[in-house]
């Protein structure tokens, strides 16, 4: 049986993030990710390999057993859907917030809105829930300039400090769901790799939990 074990990262924020957590359950890549330009990296245990892949493509890699274990932001999660998936940890990192948000002061549609997201299903699921018909548009960039060039009533995106939408002359409405990191495994592999994946999602655990004790302290 192979023993190997492979962790899927997101790119960016939540790498920068999530590297110190690992350190700290004793995985600690053998060269700087950052200045490298290689995808697939060894680690000080020798049956340990990290790939670095964009965040959304972490669930699939995960899924399908192209990689044991991944850490990806709920968002993306409640976007691609759990299937195939464990979600054992809230690693408590990147925190936002994905909600609606539109032109500031304007009084939203009530029957039917025209929504830009790159969260589709996200949007999709989340208007229906209130009662309200939504034609979904799908942009993967720039989403507060839709209302400002009258191609969407709203949008939803990920919302951090605000900034960005009041730069743009528009404002948070809905919470549709808090955002934080999570620590995803293959279903079968949790069965097949039990005796490596259980400790270390439970090192994952302690540094988490030592974490916030530091900042509560």
């Amino acid at each position: 049986m192979n023993k190997q074990l492979i962790l899927a990262l997101s790119k960016g924020r939540i790498l920068d993030e999530t590297l110190p957590l690992l350190a700290d359950a004793g995985i600690v890549p053998a060269e700087e990710l950052s200045a490298s330009r290689k995808l697939l990296f060894d680690t000080n245990l020798p049956d340990v390999k990290l790939v670095v892949i964009r965040a959304t493509d972490v669930p699939t890699y995960v899924q399908l057993g192209a990689a044991d274990v991944g850490v990806a932001g709920k968002d993306v999660l409640l976007e691609h859907g759990a299937e195939g998936l464990y979600e054992p940890l809230d690693l408590e990192i990147a925190h936002c917030k994905l909600m609606t948000a539109g032109v500031t002061g304007a009084e939203p549609q009530r029957a039917r809105r025209r929504v830009a997201t790159k969260f589709t299903e996200v949007a999709r699921r989340y208007y229906a829930e209130q009662g309200i018909q939504a034609e979904v548009i799908k942009l993967y960039g720039a989403m507060e300039l839709a209302p400002l060039m009258n191609l969407a009533d709203e949008i939803v995106d990920i919302v951090d400090t605000g900034n960005t939408l009041r730069a743009n002359g528009m404002e948070p409405r809905e919470l549709i769901a808090p955002i934080s990191t999570r620590l995803v495994v293959n279903k079968a592999a949790m069965t097949m790799k039990h005796d490596r994946i259980k400790p270390l999602v439970r090192r994952l655990q302690e540094a988490v939990a030592r974490r916030r004790e530091q900042a509560s302290a």
